[in-house]
């Protein structure tokens, strides 16, 4: 070992490890290995081996980095199990681990000639892999250093273009191709902003490198890919554990390709797992679960990891947890799985205090705090729920709640139409009105701005990709942001499904009717065309088919049913993790409006129990709290115990969150019994009960109330600052 690399050494140190701190009588019953043949069909081919071995106890654990390998070097090399062809023929693999061993037959098709080379399917991924495309690179909007890329390589031929005509040519020589510029900054020979992207012998760049021998060649054409597949999609692995992956492209011919080394790979939880290039997954001194992007051509796919916490077999509920209530039982599910210890109830006042700052944004004054405390009754948390639900402060917390996400604002859209928008969003919630019907009504809203108070929501959006973005973030929980310039690089939808959306929207009418009021109404259908490419999109929701729209009839009536319809895959989704995480304090799929197969909830069942209790309830959103109010995971103490204390995603404990903005501002008036003075208002006014928000107030802009800039909640810091600290020190 002292001739390898020193992060090689690590790894290896590292594995070895994993075994030594293994239970005394775990030992290996048998060697199994994916794929079970190998056949290569060029120079530029690999398939990627996973090596594991099957435990005593029922665990599998990867040791493709340990094997050690015996094969005829003549025909095959193999490194970290990855193997290459040298020489046409036929041979065998043979992997050893401990006593055991498995073999793999190989088959090897002339490596000497490399396959013919298309730009899209073989130079693109590389340009995406290295970052060349990137936003930050030659992908953002002026290029860079006069060389321009699209974004994540969404338009082929203009990258073409880019690398082979513009610039008189002067980026290939495919007659000298240790001239090319394309080349040389790659590998570091030439001065490059960007830095060495690759090593000088590796395969990436002898990929470019045999690209431009062959004539820097656009491609047949002939096959486009279809999808990826990542091996294994689902794995239970150990803190301080590897993983090896295997990632494999099939094109619309009926081919297959080892892409494992091409694909660029993304954690959502690094602290939990990290993956390096190749696909090689090792994970940290944190329990919980991770989903690992694998990303190729456009493509995705997502292998989820769950990483129990150690030194425990098994669960054990305590005895007063009933486990009667659905949503416990999903939860002490997930619990079981990550083999987590929950944490005890809280107590009453405790309870108390938490109901009340999280469904009516108000602590519980003394006198309340003290007839709960002596209340002898065993349905008092109940009882005090539906007290909770019911009062005024309600609704003024969960207006304001809601005004964050629809961006009333009064400065884009001036006082008048930001007050009568806050109202009509106000009696919405007062009288519980069913969140389907009054999203239904912001959708088509149309007439004057100062009386029709939803019709405000388009003042503020006023483009068809303003609305998209905000429509689809808000009601879908889907960002598409990225694919109106381009695919999005971690999820399916591209700029047809953008565009698509716009249509919708596209045509809108707004007529000036005073210096703060406007008349907004649709006169027709009229669909929409990508820019640059001028292509027309067919108008339709995401993921659906087109329908037919009529060119002298409003289409968002037809966007509105499909939108809050039951049957919606998103719509009742997002907004019971939105609930659940003003509630609970973290969503089951966070960020809680970005919702893609690229970032799975961590309880999907209980996501999904939720969304139908909701339709159930008719989406009254006051039923869907109750339900959530009345289980024992609410009830939870936020002290942890010795399993939990790293937990931030099953809720074995409750999460402790710092008080929204203006939650605070009204707890400290309440506690000091110095009221807030607001400009305007009243007297005894509550922060809460602000529809302005842009009304001076030092301390909400200290503590980050929302710019209401974006639907997200990100809009709201809820980071400690040092003017923080000095406020609360030193302010009136």
């Amino acid at each position: 070992m002292p001739d390898l690399p020193p992060i090689r050494t690590l790894f290896f140190a590292l594995c070895l490890q994993v075994f030594a701190t293994a239970p005394a009588n775990e030992r290996v019953l048998k060697l199994t290995v994916e794929p079970e043949t190998v056949r290569l069909t060029g120079m530029n081919r690999q398939q990627q081996l996973i090596v594991t071995a099957h435990l005593t106890m029922g665990r599998e654990q990867d040791v493709t980095h340990l094997a050690e390998v015996a094969t005829d070097t003549s025909i095959v090399t193999v490194s970290d199990g990855l193997v290459e062809g040298r020489a046409a023929g036929k041979t065998s693999l043979r992997l050893k681990f401990m006593d055991h061993s498995v073999s793999v037959p190989i088959q090897v098709d002339d490596p000497s000639a490399w396959p013919a080379i298309d730009f899209r399917q073989d130079i693109l991924p590389l340009l995406s892999k290295r970052g060349c495309n990137s936003g930050g690179c030659h992908g953002r909007q002026a290029g860079q250093n006069g060389f321009k890329l699209s974004v994540f390589g969404f338009d082929p031929h203009a990258d073409y273009s880019a690398i082979v005509r513009d610039g008189r040519g002067r980026r290939v020589f495919p007659g000298a191709v240790d001239r090319s510029l394309i080349f040389t900054k790659a590998v570091g020979r030439t001065a490059h902003g960007g830095g060495r992207r690759m090593e000088e012998d590796s395969q990436d760049a002898e990929l470019l490198r045999q690209w431009l021998l062959q004539g820097a060649p656009w491609g047949t054409g002939s096959a486009s890919i279809e999808s990826i597949e990542v091996f294994p999609r689902q794995k239970q692995l150990t803190q301080r554990d590897t993983q090896q992956l295997r990632v494999i492209a099939q094109y619309d011919d009926g081919t297959f390709r080892d892409v494992t080394t091409a694909a660029s790979y993304k954690s959502n939880e690094p602290t939990l797992a990290d993956v390096r290039p190749g696909g090689q997954l090792l994970t940290g001194t944190v329990s919980g679960e991770a989903a690992v992007t694998i990303s190729y051509l456009g493509k995705v796919d997502v292998c989820r990891l769950q990483i129990p916490s150690p030194g425990r077999t098994e669960t054990e509920l305590p005895a007063w947890f009933e486990n009667r209530h659905p949503i416990d039982r999903f939860v002490a599910n997930k619990w079981r799985q990550l083999r987590l210890q929950p944490s005890e109830l809280c107590d009453d006042a405790t309870f108390l205090r938490r109901l009340m700052i999280r469904t009516c944004g108000t602590l519980p004054t003394p006198e309340e705090t003290r007839a709960f405390l002596t209340d002898r009754s065993p349905r008092k948390r109940a009882k005090a729920v539906d007290r909770a639900l019911a009062r005024p402060e309600f609704t003024d917390y969960w207006t304001q709640r809601w005004a964050d996400v629809l961006m009333i604002n009064s400065k884009s859209i001036g006082g008048t139409g930001a007050h009568a928008f806050h109202q009509w969003l106000k009696q919405q919630i007062q009288h519980d009105r069913p969140y389907n019907e009054w999203v239904h009504s912001i959708i088509v809203a149309e007439g004057n701005s100062g009386t029709s108070g939803a019709v405000n929501f388009y003042r503020e959006q006023r483009s068809p990709e303003d609305v998209t973005r905000a429509v689809s973030q808000a009601f879908l929980g889907i960002r598409m942001d990225c694919a109106q310039c381009h695919h999005h690089p971690f999820e399916k939808w591209g700029q047809e499904d953008f565009y698509g959306l716009a249509g919708y929207f596209n045509g809108m009418t707004r007529q000036s009717l005073a210096p703060d009021r406007e008349l907004i109404f649709h006169p027709g259908h009229k669909s929409m065309a990508i820019p640059v490419i001028r292509q027309d999109v067919a108008t339709r929701p995401p993921g659906e088919q087109a329908e037919q729209l009529s060119s002298d009839s409003d289409p968002r009536q037809q966007l509105a049913d499909w939108l809050t319809s039951p049957n919606n895959p998103w719509f009742a989704r997002l907004v019971a993790n939105r609930i659940w995480k003003n509630l609970m304090g973290r969503g089951l799929v966070e960020p809680e409006d970005d919702f893609r197969e690229t970032n799975p909830p961590s309880n999907p069942e209980l996501l999904d129990h939720m969304a139908a209790v909701l339709v159930k309830e008719n989406f009254k959103l006051r039923s869907l709290m109750k339900y959530i109010l009345s289980s024992q995971t609410f009830q939870l103490s936020s002290q942890t115990t010795p399993s939990n204390a790293a937990d931030n995603q099953a809720f074995s404990h409750f999460p402790v969150r710092r008080l929204p903005a203006p939650v605070m501002l009204d707890a400290v008036s309440q506690v000091t019994d110095v009221p807030e003075l607001f400009a305007g208002h009243p007297a005894g006014t509550r922060a809460i009960q602000l529809w302005d928000n842009r009304l001076p107030s030092y301390f909400l802009d200290t503590f980050g109330r929302s710019l209401r800039e974006s639907p997200c909640e990100c809009g709201s810091s809820g980071e400690p600052t040092m003017a923080q600290a000095l406020h609360l020190l030193n302010a009136p």
